[in-house]
């Protein structure tokens, strides 16, 4: 692993989850707006675009090993980063799958994996690592408008949708929990990105979307409280 350049005037990120597509845009992003990134994978042998991004970034962005499904992987992470300060901690996970399937006809195993990928890990992560961020520091984590109760009026992505409204439900108690801090949290709805997830038929690019989830984030910080927003920085109907 690269040592960063030390420089105190960067705010830092940790991403949890940025080893290509759009945790790996993100990181990118910050990168070029001034941040140090550290940025997380499941193999950290894998040549991947955010091991590309480190090697070029003079040691500005890091990458740390965790898989969000692995919780003995946290405590060993979060051991490595005790001496950083995080100005802004963000999960970006997900998964699919069953997506025609009615929830009651999904096999226990799909639900599991989807359920602990979306919702149960991203909040693991963030009480593992919450008390590196500074008290006026940003959480957050990548929802989708299909977690949205409200919004709901065709069914389908049963498991996914549902997956997504834990997450929100799960991030809000968080939130709630720490109502007299001065910590922004953010559940972010991208819309719908040609990535692996989103797949080829979505009608938005990473490149065009990215910069404005970014905008959207780092125009909370100093806001307490919590805020569902999409990338225009519009409120979702949770």
């Amino acid at each position: 692993m690269t040592a960063p350049d030390t420089d105190n005037d960067r705010p830092v990120a940790l991403l949890a989850g940025a080893s290509r597509g759009l945790g790996h845009a993100l990181a990118a992003e910050l990168f070029d707006r001034g941040w140090d990134v550290v940025g997380t994978v499941r193999d950290t042998t894998a040549r991947t675009p955010l091991r590309e991004l480190a090697d070029r970034s003079g040691g500005h962005v890091t990458v740390e090993r965790l898989d969000i499904t692995e919780p003995d992987q946290l405590a060993p992470l979060r051991e490595r980063l005790a001496h950083r300060r995080l100005d802004l901690l963000f999960v970006n996970a997900g998964t699919t799958s069953n997506e025609q399937t009615p929830i009651g006809a999904v096999p226990t195993a799909d639900f599991v994996e989807v359920m602990v990928t979306n919702a149960l890990g991203p909040l693991r992560v963030i009480e593992a690592l919450e008390d590196l961020v500074t008290p006026d520091g940003l959480i957050g984590a990548m929802s989708s408008g299909q977690g949205s109760i409200t919004n709901n009026t065709t069914g389908l992505r049963e498991v996914y949708r549902g997956s997504k409204a834990a997450l929100n439900m799960f991030l809000r108690s968080f939130a709630a929990r720490q109502a007299d801090t001065k910590r922004a949290f953010v559940l972010m709805a991208p819309g719908w990105i040609r990535t692996t997830l989103g797949g080829p038929g979505a009608p938005l690019t990473i490149e065009e979307t990215v910069p404005r989830v970014v905008d959207v984030l780092l125009s909370r910080r100093g806001t307490p409280g919590i805020a569902y927003l999409d990338r225009f920085g519009q409120t979702v109907p949770w």
